[in-house]
């Protein structure tokens, strides 16, 4: 493999990194800020993507990011009632908003499992068509990836320390505290879904417009991919402040892409991807744990050792 070559895949991975650290950080209010777990992931993802293309292939480029979003403020909607107005388990909630939402992105798409937008104009094509002869021409996809993740880094640094933001870090950390001083924890917990599921649907939109084609399949697996560079981050810069924290989780989804993209490099077949996926999951799940259970270990190894010498 010749050096344009790896370029080329870093480029690719570091693109991907940006476009997925969008839902990563969408976990990063949900599971980390506010303590839900939301596995409506995977269909929230997929719900942008179909409702982006949808109104990009009606000729509306520009809308189809609001468009996205609003639909995952909508998913998110959907989910709190269900946890919080009707008594479901927030994992169940999940799983039955992702189970209907194939059959939604199904009914978006025309009754079709896959939309083309070869020809279609996007907010990449039209950023595209601007840099054309410039010295970034090339870089239109990296250009707006960046511009979206920076502006979700800061609205979410500043939005977290506003007196909503602190109310749904609150009701995260101690439902019942945040209930007994006349804060409604039911109001905080739909802000907030609605707010990181809407960034899911900006994450699928724009994957789906970089690509300039979706699928029912495209969202399947992300909220395991984006568990695992959300605990990948969480090992580079997981204490501090607010902004910090959510620079580790983008550069957890990018290392995420990249260790992905070199297993890619070794000819496995399509069908083992997956489990490559798991076990990238697994190892960044386990090793903050294998890391504090190391002295134990050495220390049994030297006793066992003392043993035999003996």
């Amino acid at each position: 493999m010749d050096f344009n070559s790896i370029l080329s895949l870093g480029e690719n991975a570091l693109q991907l990194g940006l476009i997925s650290s969008l839902t990563v950080l969408a976990l990063f209010l949900s599971y980390s800020m506010l303590n839900v777990c939301d596995l409506s992931t995977d269909g929230c993802f997929t719900l942008g993507a179909t409702v982006g293309a949808v109104v990009a292939i009606a000729g509306h480029p520009g809308l189809s990011i609001i468009a996205a979003m609003a639909a995952g403020v909508v998913s998110g909607f959907v989910v709190a009632i269900l946890q919080t107005k009707m008594g479901i388990n927030s994992l169940l909630a999940g799983i039955i908003v992702n189970t209907g939402l194939y059959s939604v992105n199904i009914a978006i798409m025309g009754n079709s499992s896959i939309l083309s937008m070869n020809t279609t104009k996007t907010v990449f094509t039209i950023l595209k068509d601007k840099l054309n002869g410039t010295a970034f021409e090339n870089e239109y996809i990296l250009i707006i990836s960046l511009i979206a993740v920076v502006f979700v880094v800061l609205f979410l640094s500043l939005f977290l320390k506003t007196k909503l933001g602190l109310a749904i870090r609150a009701t995260g950390n101690n439902p019942d505290m945040v209930r007994s001083s006349s804060i409604n924890p039911v109001f905080t917990t739909i802000v907030g879904l609605c707010v990181a599921n809407s960034f899911t649907a900006l994450s699928g939109c724009l994957l789906a417009q970089s690509q300039k084609s979706v699928n029912i399949d495209i969202g399947t697996g992300m909220v395991t991919v984006a568990l695992a560079s959300l605990l990948i981050g969480g090992v580079f810069l997981g204490k501090g402040k607010i902004p910090i924290r959510a620079v580790g989780v983008v550069l957890g989804s990018i290392v995420f892409r990249f260790v992905y993209t070199i297993a890619l490099r070794f000819d496995m077949p399509a069908y083992m991807l997956k489990l490559v996926s798991s076990i990238i999951v697994i190892i960044a799940i386990s090793a903050p744990y294998l890391k504090s259970q190391a002295p134990a270990i050495k220390r049994r190894l030297s006793l066992s050792r003392g043993k035999e010498a003996i």
